[in-house]
């Protein structure tokens, strides 16, 4: 998404504080031919953890494969030019089912049961934002008369 001079990497602590921010990014991991594979999800961020929900099927299979998992999510302003990204990748599992924890996870927009809730391991976490720049926004004023 971002890329030149000017973007700013960002620590831990604001990557994290910025995946708060937002309620939908995309999960990834690579099939056994080297396919990626990206699909979104609704997710919750849980310590350096994201947590989502999924249905069976891939997601579910690539978790109990043991498939190194990749979540990206992203914030952009394409009028001012400004955005950040941030990247979350470890090792998945599928949470034990427990009702408390089940009502706490991030509930999906579609309207298909998500019984499994899997929690991403955050062992790398890593951010990059393009900041608004000095003279990057010009206001016009038009006169009404």
């Amino acid at each position: 998404m971002l890329g030149g001079e000017r973007e700013e990497v960002l620590d831990r602590n604001t990557s994290l504080a910025l995946l708060h921010s937002v309620d939908v990014g995309r999960v990834a991991w690579a099939t056994d031919s080297g396919e990626a594979v990206v699909l979104p999800v609704n997710f919750a961020v849980d310590g350096d953890d994201v947590l989502f929900r999924t249905a069976a099927g891939a997601k579910l299979d690539a978790v109990r494969c043991g498939r190194i998992i990749s979540f990206e999510a992203d914030g952009l302003e394409p009028a001012l030019h400004v955005g950040w990204s941030v990247l979350v990748t470890g090792p998945a599992e599928v949470e034990p089912e427990e009702q408390d924890r089940l009502r706490q996870a991030p509930l999906p927009w579609d309207r298909e049961p998500k019984p499994f809730l899997v929690r991403l391991h955050g062992l790398r976490i890593s951010g990059r934002r393009l900041p608004l720049h000095a003279g990057g926004v010009t206001i016009e004023r038009q006169n009404s008369g």
